[in-house]
């Protein structure tokens, strides 16, 4: 079974969630499969499936969008991510100014709410146009990992035919695929493959 199989298999819903953390999916919803490209996000349509998942809905006020510049927009932010996460795992000094401007779209206001247990919580309300308010949430996770992260755990997968990256969060920081089931397997079988002499 190919990757592209495989995720979407496991996935059904679009781009796998396997970085532990929003800033590493986020760079995950473009895969590799047998060297070719394998892009999870064609519609604005599953941009917004994509964030719904994490809880990113749009605000009920503001302009509608144009058909695709949400899409156009979340790639724009996706390629801008990973130069960043590549230029700081490499110790560069990355330019942030076109990150600060997916930030400054991102109004936000404290507001007090019940939770469920009718108990006080201080939360922050998306008060952007659409465009702020559905990207603002992945900027600033984005944003977060460059000033909070660490590096050393910042990993893309070892198989070679896959691009995936994640939040390395295990005990000894020893994770080497995007997932087991998904190329720890594939690494597996290509080493019997190679033992065994098939």
């Amino acid at each position: 079974m190919v990757v592209s199989e495989i995720l979407h298999k496991e996935m059904p819903a679009g781009a796998p969630m396997l970085g532990d953390h929003l800033a590493m999916d986020l760079l995950n919803t473009e895969a590799r499969d047998d060297g070719k490209a394998v892009e999870f996000w064609n519609s604005d349509e599953d941009v917004l499936q994509w964030l719904a998942r994490y809880d990113i809905a749009p605000t009920t006020e503001g302009k509608t969008l144009a058909p695709g510049e949400l899409l156009t927009q979340a790639k724009a932010l996706r390629a801008l991510a990973r130069q960043l996460i590549t230029e700081f795992k490499e110790e560069k000094s990355p330019e942030i100014g076109q990150l600060n401007q997916y930030l400054h779209s991102f109004l936000t206001v404290p507001t007090l709410e019940r939770d469920h247990n009718g108990q006080l919580v201080l939360n922050r309300v998306s008060r952007s146009e659409m465009i702020g308010s559905l990207l603002g949430p992945v900027a600033e996770a984005v944003a977060k990992l460059l000033v909070e992260g660490n590096f050393d755990l910042v990993k893309q997968c070892e198989h070679p035919d896959c691009i995936l990256w994640f939040y390395d969060r295990t005990k000894a920081h020893k994770r080497r695929w995007c997932s087991m089931a998904l190329c720890g397997n594939r690494h597996k079988a290509a080493q019997f493959r190679k033992r065994s002499g098939g």
